[in-house]
C-alpha cells in the first residue's frame, strides 16, 4: 500500500514575479529547489497565505542565488508580486519508506533568504 505524504515545503516564500504571458509554471531559485529536494518539472501545490488561493502547477529552475519565486501563466492571476505563499510537494511512500520518511522543510524570511530548515513540523499547542 502507498501513502501520499508531504515531501518538501518552502514556507512563507515571497512572490517576486507574476508573469501572465509565460508558459505556466513556478520558477524557483535553484538553490531553494536543491535545498528542498523539489525537482524541476515536479508537480507542486501553492497555497497563497494572503488570499487563500490554492493551486497546482510545476516547478522550473530559476537562477541560483536569485531568490526568485515567479508564478507564471494562468497562475499569475492567483498570486501577485509581494504576496506570501507556501510551496509544497508530495510523494507516495510504501510502508517501509514511511518508517524513515522525513519531509524537507525550508523556512524563508524576507528576501526569500533561508531562515532555517527542519524535518518535522512543530506540534501545534492548544
Amino acid at each position: 500500500m502507498q501513502t501520499i505524504m508531504l515531501k518538501a515545503k518552502l514556507h512563507m516564500a515571497r512572490v517576486t514575479h507574476a508573469v501572465l504571458n509565460y508558459e505556466g509554471s513556478c520558477a524557483i531559485d535553484g538553490e531553494l529547489l536543491d535545498l528542498s529536494g523539489i525537482r524541476e518539472n515536479e508537480q507542486i501545490q501553492i497555497y497563497n497565505v494572503e488570499n487563500g488561493q490554492r493551486f497546482t502547477t510545476y516547478a522550473i529552475r530559476a537562477e541560483e542565488g536569485s531568490r526568485i519565486i515567479s508564478v507564471n501563466g494562468a497562475a499569475a492571476h492567483l498570486a501577485s508580486e509581494g504576496q506570501r505563499v507556501i510551496i509544497c510537494s508530495y510523494a507516495q511512500y510504501n510502508e517501509a519508506e514511511l518508517e524513515r520518511h522525513r519531509p524537507a522543510l525550508v523556512y524563508l524570511q524576507e528576501g526569500n533568504a533561508v531562515s532555517h530548515t527542519s524535518n518535522a513540523i512543530p506540534v501545534q499547542l492548544a
